[in-house]
């Protein structure tokens, strides 16, 4: 099933994005997601956007299954250590392995798009390659 009307998919990716940006600072500051998660809402102005809810049950999914999401990327990022990732490779990794293992509403290739999509806009030029590659094999490995 897809992500339903268009109106849904922008409201998505920037709760991706929201999800991203505490991953990415919990990381750099080597904090628990959901401590740098509950600062990030208390700094979001009232009313808070649609969108914050799918952006904290991002944050804690891949919190609460982080041992097994690194666990994926690390078999499956041939060559690659996580530590050698780029932070925000790493994080969209890790929001893309979720959805792809724990968020039965997002189809496969919708979870894989949105991370390469958003390693375009904010990583470097191999990212998305990288991702898709990656984000394929687990998406495989997945589904049998």
């Amino acid at each position: 099933m897809a992500e339903g009307p268009k109106q849904q998919m922008p409201a998505r990716r920037k709760a991706r994005k929201r999800a991203l940006d505490v991953l990415f600072e919990a990381d750099l500051r080597d904090r628990p997601p959901v401590e740098v998660l509950a600062g990030y809402i208390e700094r979001i102005e009232k009313p808070r956007p649609d969108h914050l809810g799918y952006a904290v049950g991002l944050v804690e999914g891949v919190a609460g299954h982080l041992d097994r999401i690194d666990e994926l990327i690390s078999s499956y990022a041939e060559g690659w250590t996580l530590d050698r990732m780029p932070v925000v490779d790493r994080n969209l990794a890790r929001i893309a392995v979720y959805e792809l293992l724990y968020v039965d509403e997002i189809d496969d290739a919708v979870a894989i798009s949105e991370a390469v999509e958003l390693a375009r806009q904010m990583s470097t030029d191999d990212s998305p390659r990288f991702l898709n590659g990656l984000l394929g094999r687990i998406a495989e490995y997945a589904t049998r």
